[in-house]
């Protein structure tokens, strides 16, 4: 191939993403992103996972002790609190009133998550002076800045910058002690987020890494015989503006061709997993909508690190969230495209969380939302949501700091009121996850203290606890919201008795099994309120011998022994 053909499709090539597997990637090269495996001693990753359009915040979190107000505002597309064999499902009702919520009914997988502790949610993020602008909103929040700020850098990007120079892309990357991009981003758009002063993220199409490297390997170059085949022009022109541009190029080249073998190496190495990730939404949605786009994403990702790939960032994206009009449908405000995204992102995420579990990666990835803003509180006659300011942000992950963060809204007024900086959000993760340098994250990230510093209207910022910075066990968690007690008298004859708590109204079933595992007897299988429960239990008939009772709510398991005598 002539060298002036390659470089006709140059720009088509920094515009795109490559592949592996059908999943379009973006490799941070060319930024201090890849410096960061080398120099620091954390291996956790953090993925973005972005909601593209604005999500409706209050159709994921329904208000519960507000729900008259929000049924008055948005009653073409409110979801059911009863009556309905589709209506929210209440979270958790150990939490005060003023911070009780319930989830689409789509969101069953997410509510698991959440009573085993890996999920924290976050009301009422947003900026000041948010004017709900999809382009504008989403420049602000990658870039780490507020509303008057037009930085050309992003707050991933910006750090990793003045954190891990000198060193330079390309003479000091790949090395042996670093092999892989530290930055990933699925999808064709080049984010801000990544971005650094001076400088950005490198993005190149590389849908067959064979066909690439071959096209880097046929460049003819001059037909001179003193100039290098490849099209390299000789050293005295390489301060000129012409050889500075083309080594550049080269090492593009080059430097692409080293990641996109490497990725695909891993690839290979993290093998197949025995994890199923959800694939269509199963109730009926529009065209379009059926699909789960955000599963092959993080499937990718799993089998990644499962390969030891050393990225430490990663986006993934699911777009629909624009929802200004057939949100939901005329017939059923829980069906419809949100049902489905919210459908898509709680049961991928659960997939996810599973395969890195049997992966063995749980605990050193944890996963934050992102979204340009939230949702109007009121309706419109479109069975849809206009563009507002503040919504809640979900963060996933077995070293989430569980719960919810934040009140409820106020269903009387137009907008979300702002409870929480995004940055806030962004500041404290890497402080607690990512294991970041506070004064770096003042200094060089947000150019201000998200963390603990004075508000601009007045008082201090408050820590977050979304992470946590060493990773314990969430067995307090759980068992402040579910456990099942001792039977009592055991031994037992005819009649015993034992109680449960759960944290939300649902189906409980308590099974007897035999020694072997098989199933005796249905002890309990009906629904309860939220709260303890005391529940007699008749033996007649069942011989003696040891036995094992086990309750199942939800997500929630727990066994104990019962020994059953004449």
């Amino acid at each position: 191939m002539k060298r002036r053909n390659f470089l006709k499709k140059i720009p088509l090539a920094l515009s795109l993403p490559f592949a592996i597997n059908g999943i379009p990637l973006k490799v941070m090269a060319n930024n201090p992103l890849s410096r960061l495996a080398q120099q620091g001693d954390s291996d956790r990753v953090l993925i973005i996972l972005q909601l593209h359009g604005g999500n409706d915040g209050l159709n994921s979190l329904i208000p519960v002790e507000q729900y008259d107000h929000y049924y008055s505002r948005r009653a073409n597309i409110a979801i059911p609190k009863s009556n309905s064999l589709r209506k929210y499902i209440p979270l958790d009702s150990t939490l005060p009133s003023n911070r009780q919520v319930g989830l689409h009914p789509d969101m069953q997988a997410m509510k698991g998550m959440y009573d085993m502790g890996k999920v924290a949610f976050v009301q009422g993020v947003s900026y000041r002076n948010n004017n709900g602008s999809h382009f504008r909103g989403r420049d602000i929040w990658f870039m780490g800045g507020g509303s008057d700020d037009y930085f050309s850098s992003g707050w991933l990007g910006r750090y990793l910058q003045q954190e891990y120079a000198p060193l330079e892309y390309p003479a000091d990357f790949p090395n042996d002690d670093m092999l892989d991009p530290l930055g990933i981003e699925m999808g064709s758009d080049v984010s801000l987020i990544f971005h650094q002063e001076n400088n950005i993220p490198t993005s190149l199409s590389l849908n067959d890494p064979v066909g690439f490297a071959n096209l880097v390997e046929e460049l003819e170059g001059f037909q001179d015989k003193d100039i290098d085949p490849r099209g390299k022009p000789p050293e005295f022109l390489d301060s000129s503006p012409y050889g500075k541009e083309m080594n550049w190029i080269l090492g593009l080249e080059k430097k692409t061709d080293d990641y996109a073998k490497r990725l695909y190496e891993v690839y290979q190495a993290g093998g197949n997993t025995s994890t199923t990730y959800p694939e269509v939404y199963p109730f009926n949605a529009p065209t379009g909508s059926k699909r789960n786009h955000l599963s092959p994403q993080l499937r990718l990702i799993a089998r990644l690190l499962a390969g030891g790939c050393k990225t430490k960032v990663f986006m993934v994206k699911i777009g629909g969230f624009d929802t200004h009009a057939s949100q939901v449908e005329s017939y059923d405000p829980t069906m419809g495209i949100h049902a489905a995204l919210m459908y898509h992102i709680s049961t991928a995420m659960k997939a996810f969380q599973d395969d890195l579990k049997v992966r063995g990666l749980e605990s050193r990835v944890l996963t934050v939302t992102t979204s340009e803003f939230g949702r109007r509180v009121h309706s419109n006659g479109s069975y849809g949501t206009d563009h507002g300011t503040g919504g809640p942000i979900f963060v996933f992950g077995r070293g989430v700091n569980p719960g919810v963060i934040g009140n409820v809204p106020d269903m009387t007024r137009d907008n979300i009121e702002m409870q929480y900086d995004y940055r806030q959000v962004y500041a404290n993760l890497l402080k607690d996850w990512m294991l970041v340098d506070e004064q770096k994250i003042n200094n060089d990230i947000f150019f201000g203290n998200f963390i603990d510093g004075p508000r601009e209207e007045g008082g201090f910022y408050q820590p977050l606890p979304l992470a946590v910075q060493v990773i314990s066990s969430t067995d307090t968690f759980v068992q402040q919201r579910f456990y099942l007690g001792d039977c009592y008298p055991n031994p037992a004859k005819a009649q015993t008795a034992f109680t449960f708590m759960i944290n939300a109204e649902g189906l409980v079933q308590v099974m007897l099994y035999d020694r072997s595992g098989k199933p005796i007897k249905h002890l309990v299988k009906q629904n309860f309120e939220p709260g303890e429960h005391s529940i007699p239990v008749d033996l007649t008939g069942i011989p003696a011998g040891l036995y094992i009772y086990k309750m199942n709510m939800g997500a929630f398991e727990q066994s104990k022994k019962l020994v059953v005598i004449n």
